[in-house]
């Protein structure tokens, strides 16, 4: 099993995917794949956000205290 890519990794990844769409690069037995792939990637991005919201969230809560 591949690890998971960093935030950064799977944003450029996924920016690739669009662009390569975008640019009708992507042929239709591929498609299907690939936005799989953004799904995945975009989840990847999602999860990355909202635990360094978490993060943040928590050191400025400390910081009032």
């Amino acid at each position: 099993m591949s690890k998971q890519p960093n935030y950064k990794e799977a944003y450029e990844e996924l920016q690739t995917i669009i662009a390569d769409i975008e640019d009708g690069q992507i042929s239709v037995d591929e498609l299907s794949e690939k936005v799989k792939r953004a799904a995945l990637l975009i989840k990847i991005c999602k999860q990355k956000l909202h635990s360094t919201e978490e993060d943040v969230n928590k050191i400025l809560k400390e910081l009032e205290e």
